[in-house]
């Protein structure tokens, strides 16, 4: 049986958290110069949410 290869398995840890703090970052950076956005914290899934009907076989109501 092979060995794990730990370094590799540590390596693309780090790699993964870099990307998720740069994304943080550049998402913040993004908030900070357009403060109106009305935007989600996820960013499109607040408009998924509202455009989905209530319950999932129901047809959508029209106003």
């Amino acid at each position: 049986m092979a060995t794990p290869n730990y370094g590799y398995e540590k390596r693309q840890k780090e790699l993964a958290k870099k990307k998720k703090k740069e994304e943080k970052l550049r998402a913040k950076a993004e908030r900070k110069l357009n403060p109106g956005s009305t935007e989600g914290a996820d960013g499109d899934t607040a408009s998924l949410e509202q455009d989905a009907p209530a319950t999932p076989g129901a047809p959508p109501k029209d106003d």
